[in-house]
């Protein structure tokens, strides 16, 4: 199956670790591409040392990307998560594969939709694909086969409440 996680509310990338435990919970293997993220301090990727099974790509460069402000190496390395996400789905290797923040790098016109399209319409029966990250695009959304969407109702940050660590990274 292909789930989305979109919305403007926390807590999407956070629900697909939590698929993630799951399905290592039952000894199968998954695959985190994050898209626009680069952090060896990040509480996931410190987790992910410990599972044999989960391997961890982070396609991104540190710091924020800008939309609209887009440099020619974050598309480049945008590029290498997709290519690895392409390789992992051809391997047949993992149960799960995740694309965190893949809708972000769509958004902002780091990727290509129609290669990205084409990665998920030729993926394997056997492997659930998740993809997180806010402005789902409609064509995402419409080969999607669940569509969750976090939407904030509430969020510390606008009491000038910074990022904690292991809570927000």
């Amino acid at each position: 199956m292909l789930q989305v996680y979109t919305g403007t509310g926390k807590g999407k990338t956070t629900a697909a670790l939590g698929l993630a435990f799951r399905v290592l919970g039952q000894g199968n293997r998954v695959f985190l591409i994050q898209f626009m993220k680069k952090s060896a301090d990040s509480g996931e990727v410190k987790a992910a040392r410990r599972f044999k099974k989960l391997k961890v790509l982070q396609a991104g460069r540190e710091g924020c990307v800008k939309k609209g402000r887009v440099s020619l190496r974050d598309k480049q390395l945008a590029q290498r998560g997709l290519d690895a996400a392409r390789k992992a789905l051809k391997s047949k290797k993992y149960d799960l594969l995740i694309l965190d923040e893949l809708n972000v790098a769509v958004n902002y016109n780091l990727l290509c939709l129609q290669e990205v399209r084409e990665i998920l319409n030729n993926r394997p029966k056997k492997t659930e694909v998740v993809i997180t990250g806010r402005y789902a695009h409609p064509e995402i959304l419409k080969a999607a086969d669940l569509v969750s969407e976090i939407r904030e109702v509430k969020h510390y940050y606008k009491k000038g409440i910074s990022q904690r660590v292991g809570i927000e990274y």
